[in-house]
Parts: structure tokens; sequence; C-alpha cells
């Protein structure tokens, strides 16, 4: 079994709204990116919803990201997984992200959007009830997975409901 930490917070000055996946995938932990497998569908969606080419550098689109307002991290810290899925990630290994540090240091982030379901379920069980207890509060969003294990939906669905959500956020 494999022990595999996240990145480092993808964050500017302005963010309102942070996007969390579950774990890189072995893919974007051997690139150092989020979302690095080409099949992905994470820079193309956020890309197309905020106006900027997702074939641009990486640099680049991380600060194209940062300048539309959103942010990027993981729920998890670290765990222990073999491979890349989320079914993958042995339950008693998991240690989160530290996400009231985070949100103390950019007050403007009011919504978490959550891609894929382990990353939602993550957040709501082992995030959400400190932050609660903290009096942070948060719109928390489930959104499809950009993941190309969720290949029950297509690609021009999970842009529609990404753009749909962006947009009712004010993005």
């Amino acid at each position: 079994m494999a022990v595999v930490e996240s990145f480092a917070p993808i964050v500017g000055r302005g963010a309102r709204a942070l996007i969390v996946g579950s774990m890189p995938g072995v893919r974007s932990l051997e690139a150092g990116q989020y979302y690095a497998h080409p099949q992905n569908a994470f820079w193309p969606i956020l890309g197309t919803v905020c106006g900027f080419d997702p074939a641009l550098p990486y640099a680049e689109r991380t600060r194209r990201l940062r300048s539309c307002g959103l942010a990027l991290w993981d729920v998890l810290q670290q765990c222990d997984r073999d491979g890349s899925l989320d079914s993958a990630i042995i339950a008693d290994s998991v240690r989160v992200n530290d996400f009231a540090a985070l949100l103390r240091r950019h007050k403007g982030i009011e919504a978490v959007l959550c891609n894929g379901g382990m990353a939602f379920e993550k957040f709501e069980r082992l995030v959400r009830p400190g932050l609660m207890a903290a009096g942070m509060r948060l719109q928390v969003v489930k959104m499809p997975s950009t993941s190309p294990a969720n290949a029950a939906m297509s690609r021009p669905r999970k842009l529609a409901i990404w753009r749909r959500e962006l947009s009712a956020l004010g993005f």
C-alpha cells in the first residue's frame, strides 16, 4: 500500500469559492499538478467556464483559475491508496487538510464545490462538522466528478452542470 500526499492549495487573495477533490491520482502526483490525467475533464471544463485555453501551461492555468476567484485543494492531506481510484483509499488511513486555517486566511471563500462523490462525502463527514463548530458556514455543492472514471456522464453534461452551479455562485 502506498502512502500518498496531496498538494498545497492553489488560492489567491480574491478567492470566493474553493473546488476540492479527494486526493490527486497517480498521473497528477507524478506531474506535481492538479488534474494532470489527459482524460480528466477538469481543465477543459474550467477553461470553458472561466474563459481560458485549457492547453495553456499549468502555471498559467492556475493563475487564470485564481484570477476567476476560484481556489483549488483536496479534502485529504494524506492517505494509503494503491492506484488512483477513490475506492482504493483505505478509510482509516485518511488525514484531512486544515480547512479552518485556510478559511481564516481567505475569508472571502463562501462556497465549496466538491469534485465528485468521494470528495463530497469526505468533506461532509470529516471537515464540515469542525468548520461548523468553529462558526464557519459555507455552501457546499456536490459536483459531478471530472475524472475519466466517471464515464457514466458525458463531458457536455458535466460542463453544463459545472457551468450552471458556478453561474449560480456568481462566476
